[in-house]
């Protein structure tokens, strides 16, 4: 998977947030993503990373994420 993929799936699930996507090994199934939205402003931790786990829901359950590393910021932080 590209990492502009991954990208698109997030700003589509976080329009106006920043968001990073680096594939770690070059392979194409372990990424780091880091995002900052406004949407997980007032969130625990737990919960701003079931946002993004949902974003990224069809990628995760068909194995084309094979690992996958979450930093968040809600942008008021």
């Amino acid at each position: 998977m590209s990492t502009d993929t991954l990208r698109a799936l997030l700003e589509d699930a976080f329009p106006g947030g920043e968001i990073d996507v680096l594939d770690r090994t070059g392979g194409g199934d372990h990424f780091h993503v880091t995002v900052s939205s406004d949407a997980f402003d007032g969130l625990s931790l737990v919960e701003q990373h079931r946002l993004v786990n949902r974003a990224l829901a069809a990628p995760l359950a068909d194995g084309t994420i094979h690992e996958l590393r979450i930093t968040t910021k809600g942008l008021s932080e």
